[in-house]
């Protein structure tokens, strides 16, 4: 167990798990160019009723009810199984991997805008090898970060957070002092509802998911965090809300600012858009909070992915020596340090098409966690859970069938469209693929290293709940 001045505080969890999830609305730019501004703000609205409240009502319970180091693993193994808990620690680092590599070439696209905004055409003299070493740069001072421990990790999110949040509610504040009637983006988004005939719908939603998903991740580091039981729902309603008007917002501002697909894309995006609305400073202030945001993604996003070797070695998986943790900082030193290099090495990679592998991998990945919600509140209804998801039956209804149904739809158009990436689908399977092997291949070993316990005491490892609940 980690010391309390190694754990999360309330705060800083709250800012983890923001960058966790989101970061701010970096990354919306090409959603509002693929569908337009009605559907987007629809989306923006919509999804969080049938993905992300489901989802964050999801963690809070089990979070609470098993938190311990692993998160959805560990839920899995306790309410499916072995294999499955292996497959959704497979598919989980995977994409997070990935999506560690594609984060930090976020940032170095950040940077090349900030240096525009700045006079400094840093792109023209970045070559592609370039680019991969400032990436890979990026990475190493978030594994530095990541070494000194929860803590440290905790502030520099705060930090970002402040920043990030801050900087988009100047855009915001900025906007409606010089735009002060808001039936004018009514009138936009009307318009373009009417005229709307669901063109790059698919793509829409891999964004979209992209930029609500990532709830569960929140969970993996359950055992550095302190007093998870009850400080983990009061930061995912926080941070819930932070997410939800930080893309909303700005989104609505964008829109009142301009409409042009041309600028709602990553090559133009929020800088440019700020420019619009403010001046040369404000969209040099975006840039610098874009810079900002992608670092402390990436840095979220290693925090979290690098405690699934660590539980996947103590279960025997994989080497002991990824099992072992810092006395002084209580970080997984080997787990960091592995995740870290795949991730720079990922980074030479092209970030376009990358988002539907994302999306699919995390889809399946999403369907085992709520099935684990329901099987243990079928197993163990009397287990005392510090947060419940609301409504009996009927609420754990709303909070597994509609984001099930939301991945059903996602998984349909992107079936139906599979032609236009078989790359992407062939490299799917193979990561599925290698996960069944992994499980049929792999030996359990013993550990030969004495590993601290992470394990909290719940309700799940006391005898006789109920004969009801089919404990014994």
């Amino acid at each position: 167990m980690n010391a309390p001045a190694n754990r999360l505080t309330l705060s800083a969890l709250i800012c983890v798990i923001y960058f966790t999830v989101s970061g701010g609305a970096f990354g919306l730019e090409p959603l509002i160019g693929a569908v337009g501004p009605g559907l987007a703000i629809v989306l923006i609205v919509v999804t969080p009723l049938v993905w992300s409240l489901p989802m964050a009502l999801m963690v809070a319970e089990l979070a609470t009810l098993l938190p311990e180091e692993g998160g959805y693993y560990v839920w899995v193994k306790e309410s499916l199984g072995e294999f499955w808990a292996l497959q959704e620690a497979w598919w989980t680092m995977s994409y997070s991997i990935a999506l560690t590599a594609m984060l930090s070439l976020l940032f170095v696209t950040y940077l090349d805008f900030l240096f525009r905004t700045l006079g400094v055409d840093l792109g023209s003299s970045l070559g592609a090898f370039s680019r991969w070493l400032l990436a890979a740069a990026i990475i190493s001072t978030a594994t530095i970060v990541n070494l000194l421990g929860a803590r440290h990790v905790g502030r520099s999110s705060k930090v970002s957070a402040a920043f990030v949040i801050g900087s988009f509610a100047i855009v915001v504040l900025i906007w409606v002092v010089r735009h002060p009637n808001p039936s004018h983006v009514v009138g936009i988004v009307t318009d373009d509802l009417l005229s709307a005939h669901g063109q790059g719908l698919l793509l829409g939603l891999s964004y979209i998911v992209f930029n609500y998903g990532g709830w569960d991740n929140a969970s993996t580091y359950a055992a550095e965090v302190d007093q998870p039981q009850q400080n983990y729902p009061r930061a995912i309603a926080v941070a819930f809300l932070l997410v939800i008007l930080g893309y909303l917002l700005p989104v609505i501002a964008g829109v009142g600012a301009t409409t042009d697909p041309a600028l709602w894309t990553t090559d133009a995006g929020w800088p440019v858009i700020a420019q619009l609305i403010g001046g040369k400073w404000l969209g040099t202030l975006i840039a610098g909070a874009g810079v900002a945001s992608a670092w402390a993604l990436v840095n979220a996003q290693l925090f979290y992915v690098s405690r699934m070797p660590l539980v996947l070695a103590r279960d025997g998986w994989l080497p002991a020596a990824l099992a072992k943790v810092s006395s002084g900082s209580a970080a997984p030193t080997a787990a960091v340090i592995s995740c870290a290099v795949i991730a720079a090495l990922l980074a030479a990679f092209r970030f376009s098409g990358l988002a539907v592998i994302q999306c699919l991998l995390y889809i399946p990945a999403v369907a085992l966690e709520f099935l684990s919600l329901i099987v243990l509140r079928r197993r163990r209804p009397h287990a005392n859970r510090p947060f419940r998801v609301p409504g009996g039956w009927l609420g754990l209804a709303y909070v597994c069938v509609a984001p099930l149904a939301f991945c059903a739809a996602v998984l349909f158009a992107t079936l139906r469209d599979w032609r236009s990436f078989p790359g992407q689908l062939g490299l799917l399977a193979g990561i599925v693929a290698g996960g069944i092997v992994f499980y049929f291949a792999g030996r359990r070993r013993e550990l030969t290293v004495a590993v601290p316990s992470h394990r909290v005491e719940t309700n799940l490892q006391e005898p006789a709940l109920s004969e009801e609940g089919g404990e014994v």
